[in-house]
């Protein structure tokens, strides 16, 4: 990776030298799997994406260094420059990873460097980018957050147990968090002093420096609480939520030329394009120059969960025009009822237009997509977290949806298409007036907004991600939000939702 001009070059170290003893495993809890990927990709795959990050080094438990390279050669990260093998201690796996960083370093060269655990895959760009900033004035740096919990300090007293000695302050309580960073040359110099020290043992980087060069002041970038560290079996289970629930930032509108620019001689597909949102997608990127092939029952007589009817609209634009670049799925039925009074036929058809036609869209897409390296484009509701009643089928569908983006997403990333499924919050739609009437002016969002939103998805690089569209989008107010906290944000809005 080049070297950003002007800046010190930064490198993240992976520590990835634990073990899974903790969480009852046989093999190092940084390869067990969450969301479908080993933990220790997931952070890899965050470092990747980071603008501020140039190089990335992993540490690896003995033994198991060469489970790492295929993760990395697998994903085509480019950023993991080398893979080294840890050592006995936490201080020890520091320590080599110092001295690999300093190799072909010029005389009075420094650089940045960023530790952080492999077993913390929900770490947020804003958090790095926050680190490398603080480096800018600071030679080590912390990330921290507030303690919710009040902290004890006990002693124990032989067979009795232990009891309370002191109560700290929890207004001045942090909780630590990774990365740690640090100019090299800082933790190079503090390690050096540590080493003349018998006693010297340490379980993070900070506290070395803290010990050793007590004159270089510690500055505390704030961490988040999705920072989470899988340690104990609950940690997969809520790390594994997190990942399900994780929605990506809407991604930014572009100018009138730019979509025009992206779209013309595009060849797009929308299958639930007579009304609503397919609708308005079609008409949007026809008028940036896009061929656009609307298709639905009330309009071209295309029925979404028949498989032949699929093949022969995707065989019919392909032939017409020579690609298929975009397939978008809005098709869906919606009907209010307890279960248990629902007869056989409404059943088969929810099931049948609202999972079996994306699944058949999805299969006959595919070689078109491979073809352009193009998109399909699927769409969930706020209940796929959470089932609600009287209209389960819609809400299991939706969950479906989702699973089905994720996968998906990973089964075809080698060909490069690219997956994703758009979360729009109660939408003023055909369909959702036919089942729930007119509701109150100003308490739904526009289709015309979620297909804008949805054009804007087409055309980014987004892939596996679920993707919220909201009347207030949370990142507005958030700032540099990440997406788990964005995610947090949505399942509290939805707890107000009737339906989406």
């Amino acid at each position: 990776m080049s070297q950003r001009k002007d800046k010190p070059r930064t490198t993240a170290v992976v520590l990835a030298g634990g073990t899974g003893q903790r969480v009852g495993l046989s093999i190092p809890k940084q390869l067990l799997k969450i969301a479908g990927k080993a933990v220790i990709e997931h952070t890899l795959t965050t470092f990747e994406h980071a603008d501020s990050i140039d190089d990335v080094i992993v540490l690896m438990a003995p033994g198991y260094v060469a489970d790492v390279e295929k993760i990395v050669a697998k994903a085509g990260f480019k950023k993991v420059v080398r893979i080294i093998e840890g050592g006995a201690t936490r201080n020890d796996t520091t320590e080599r990873a110092i001295e690999a960083l300093g190799e072909g370093l010029a005389e009075g060269e420094d650089r940045n460097v960023l530790f952080h655990d492999a077993v913390r895959p929900l770490l947020s760009q804003r958090v790095i980018d926050d680190c490398v900033i603080a480096l800018e004035r600071y030679q080590a740096v912390d990330v921290a957050i507030p303690s919710a919990d009040t902290i004890i300090v006990t002693r124990t007293h032989g067979e009795d147990g232990e009891f309370i000695t002191e109560i700290p302050d929890r207004s001045r309580l942090r909780r630590g968090q990774t990365p740690q960073a640090f100019k090299l040359s800082t933790i190079r110099r503090a390690y050096e002093v540590a080493a003349g020290d018998p006693n010297f043992q340490a379980t993070d980087d900070c506290s070395v420096v803290l010990r050793y060069l007590p004159d270089v002041p510690i500055h505390v970038v704030a961490g988040d609480e999705y920072n989470m560290k899988v340690t104990q079996p609950v940690d997969v289970f809520i790390a594994d939520k997190l990942f399900q629930l994780a929605s990506a930032a809407t991604p930014e509108q572009m100018s009138e030329e730019a979509y025009r620019e992206l779209l013309t001689g595009r060849t797009l597909v929308v299958f639930g394009g007579s009304y609503g949102i397919g609708k308005d997608i079609a008409e949007l990127a026809e008028g940036y120059g896009a061929k656009v092939y609307a298709l639905g029952r009330s309009t071209t007589g295309t029925h979404v969960e028949n498989p032949e009817e699929v093949d022969d609209a995707l065989s019919k634009a392909y032939s017409a025009t020579g690609r298929i670049d975009y397939v978008i799925n809005t098709a869906g039925v919606l009907r209010i009822g307890k279960l248990a009074e629902t007869d056989n036929a409404t059943i088969e058809e929810a099931l049948k237009v609202n999972y079996l036609a994306p699944v058949q869209i999805a299969r006959s897409a595919y070689k078109y997509l491979a073809e352009t390296k193009g998109q399909l484009l699927l769409y969930t509701s706020s209940s796929y977290t959470r089932g609600r009643a009287e209209y389960s089928l819609y809400s299991s569908t939706k969950a479906a949806m989702v699973n089905l983006t994720q996968a998906l997403s990973d089964e075809w990333a080698a060909d490069g298409v690219r997956v994703n499924c758009v979360n729009p919050e109660r939408t003023a739609t055909p369909m959702r007036t036919k089942a729930f009437g007119q509701e109150p002016a100003g308490s739904l969002l526009s289709s015309e907004a979620v297909a804008r939103t949805s054009l804007d998805v087409l055309l980014s690089e987004l892939t596996g991600h679920v993707i919220d569209v909201r009347q207030q989008d949370p990142t507005a107010v958030a700032g540099r939000a990440s997406g788990f906290e964005q995610a947090l944000a949505s399942v509290l809005d939805r707890q107000n939702d009737d339906l989406a």
